[in-house]
């Protein structure tokens, strides 16, 4: 059987759905796990918001494959769901990538290369922060860099992903040692050192999910 993503060299509504629906169950699954890195650092919430803000993602969810409806509504279910910094933040991440994609139904490359550039900008805007501060953008930038890097030489969606994963999950494991500049951790000064950031690590495990819905709807 040949492989859709290959052949069509686009990602679908349907695996946008896919997509969404796997962050679901991976951040329900690692719950505890996003709570436990929190309580050092943070208000020992963020894996509790952000189970809770998915499911109702997942609940809200849109019909049809218009893929900027489907993250605009994604962004607005999490700014009204999640609580402190993060629903705002992953809010404004998903809405900011959506708007140039509303009305489409299948995303290319390029497509999904603005997305992660228009993603990141708003993160940053939003946050005022940049990578290096110890937040979730020590994973979406060099996500997006990877993911720009991989499609301009190979053309394969599935590929670029993967690499933007992976470089996400170096891009969470560096923010151990370093000193948090933004948000509740900023206020523990170097005590914040040594410790995984949270928004680091959902934004990781949405990125992961995202390249494996891609690959598992595309067989």
């Amino acid at each position: 059987m040949t492989d859709p993503l290959d052949e069509a060299g686009t990602v679908t509504g349907p695996m946008v759905r896919a997509w969404i629906e796997k962050s679901a169950g991976v951040l329900a699954d690692n719950r505890a796990h996003l709570t436990e890195l929190d309580g050092p650092i943070g208000d020992s919430d963020h894996g509790n918001n952000m189970d809770r803000g998915f499911k109702a993602v997942v609940e809200k969810l849109p019909a049809g494959d218009d893929i900027g409806a489907l993250l605009k509504s994604v962004a607005m279910s999490l700014i009204s769901k999640v609580g402190g910094a993060a629903g705002p933040l992953y809010g404004t991440m998903f809405l900011d990538g959506a708007k140039p994609l509303v009305g489409k139904t299948c995303l290319n490359g390029e497509d999904l290369a603005q997305f992660f550039d228009d993603a990141v900008a708003g993160v940053m805007k939003r946050g005022r922060s940049e990578a290096g501060m110890k937040t979730m953008l020590d994973a979406l930038v060099p996500a997006s860099e990877a993911f720009k890097a991989e499609i301009a030489k190979t053309d394969n969606i599935a590929d670029a992903l993967k690499a933007a994963a992976e470089a996400a999950k170096l891009g969470m494991e560096a923010t151990i040692p370093m000193l948090a500049q933004r948000g509740r951790a900023s206020y523990l000064g170097e005590r914040s050192i040594g410790h995984q950031d949270p928004g680091a690590t959902s934004s990781y495990l949405i990125l992961q999910a995202f390249s494996d819905a891609i690959e598992e709807t595309a067989k």
